[in-house]
């Protein structure tokens, strides 16, 4: 009653206008206080929600390349798995804005967590994410053939040899998510040397964490400069070499020339310094690439024979999948690129890769293979086989393995088209 009774003679000599100021002050103090006390927590609810959108970045790119090897028939990301992957996200986001209250701006950042690629080396490079990814970027990026990485020098170098089938191994190596290779032969180490690894470096394609960087020349087998700068830029480097019977190589070699200079001599005419006598004209480019332990001595000056594969030219014909799983071997691949992804085209005479899922034409290579040879004199091929025998002996012994080109003598081998 006491307390009352004072508060009572207080408001009674206090003015009603003051007492409404002091209370209106408390109140907006009051408030100001609470506001703030929620933006902090809202603030922690948003940084909560963006280490979510790191975490599920991360685990869609660990789901997508799960879902490239263990489909193995697939050379191209399924449609229906990326617009499941790009739903799943979009539910995800509706749940998250619903439960925190995010804006429409960080929910359109969430949906575009399906392009895991292109957010991870933007982050990397300390660049904003990209807004405007569509599924189309998200297969591009998931087959690896993306810009964004890092360029470096090759860790693997196809060496050779010319007309062995160097192209179409180098195309069924692209088909594997893990390898990124220049399309063109850059002829670094046998005519542009002189320009520097920089150069070099700027040719090759950007490439991710965990994929190899390749290309291939094959001149550079038969280039005696070749095996030392090689060396000097990477001494552990992966080299491999695509051998075929060098009689058929030889015919094919000529073939392509004569394909684009028709007035040359007759191959029998190139191929001898003296036919009567049956002296071999060696220094002819076309019989001398094929000449193979002959260039392999050089190599084997600075690289031993575990950093050396060699694919054999008609296997790859005859049974693409098995020389490609030994080629993902010895790179140290997934084997991915299989017998699934391959099919023999009947008019060129050699396998083709099946057509992706989104494209109406096979990948074949182009007009300039699968040419015809000319028909040679059958005592010409005799002669030529005699002549390359010691040869093709002292290569098997140097390499460990017989690649039965004395089999092939009646000149059709299964590789007697360009």
């Amino acid at each position: 009653m006491a307390f009352w009774s004072s508060t009572s003679v207080f408001t009674s000599k206090v003015p009603r206008k003051i007492l409404f100021m002091f209370t209106l002050s408390l109140s907006v103090t009051y408030l100001f206080y609470s506001l703030m006390s929620c933006y902090n927590s809202f603030q922690f609810q948003e940084n909560y929600v963006y280490q979510g959108r790191l975490v599920t970045e991360e685990t869609t790119f660990v789901t997508l390349r799960e879902k490239l090897y263990s489909t193995s028939s697939q050379v191209y990301l399924d449609e229906e798995f990326v617009e499941r992957t790009a739903t799943e996200q979009t539910i995800a986001v509706s749940s998250d804005r619903n439960s925190l209250g995010i804006d429409e701006r960080t929910a359109g950042w969430v949906r575009a967590q399906a392009a895991t690629t292109r957010s991870s080396a933007a982050a990397a490079a300390g660049e904003p994410p990209d807004f405007s990814t569509t599924d189309s970027d998200l297969r591009r990026a998931v087959n690896c053939t993306s810009d964004y990485g890092v360029k470096k020098l090759p860790r693997a170098i196809i060496i050779g040899v010319k007309k062995g089938g160097t192209r179409a191994l180098l195309e069924a190596l692209r088909v594997h998510p893990d390898v990124r290779a220049v399309g063109n032969e850059p002829h670094f180490f046998d005519r542009n040397y002189e320009k520097g690894l920089d150069w070099y470096r700027e040719l090759m394609p950007s490439t991710l964490e965990g994929q190899i960087t390749m290309e291939k020349t094959p001149s550079y087998f038969v280039t005696n400069s070749a095996p030392k700068r090689i060396h000097s830029m990477a001494r552990d480097i992966k080299l491999i070499i695509v051998v075929r019977n060098p009689v058929t190589r030889a015919i094919s070699d000529y073939t392509q020339t004569l394909s684009k200079r028709p007035e040359i001599p007759t191959f029998e005419v190139l191929a001898f310094k003296n036919r009567t006598l049956g002296l071999i004209d060696a220094s002819w480019s076309a019989l001398r690439i094929g000449i193979y332990a002959l260039h392999l001595e050089s190599w084997m000056q600075y690289f031993p024979l575990s950093q050396m594969h060699f694919v054999s030219g008609e296997q790859l014909i005859v049974d693409p999948a098995g020389e490609m799983a030994k080629v993902q071997d010895f790179l140290g691949l997934k084997r991915i690129v299989t017998d699934k992804h391959f099919y023999f085209n009947k008019t060129k005479g050699f396998p083709c890769l099946k057509k992706p899922e989104d494209s109406s034409t096979p990948r074949c290579l182009g007009k300039s293979k699968g040419r015809t040879h000319p028909k040679i004199d059958p005592d010409v091929i005799r002669r030529l086989h005699k002549f390359y025998k010691p040869f093709n002996m002292m290569f098997y012994q140097m390499t460990g393995q017989n690649f039965q080109w004395e089999l092939e003598e009646d000149g059709n081998s299964p590789g007697f088209r360009d």
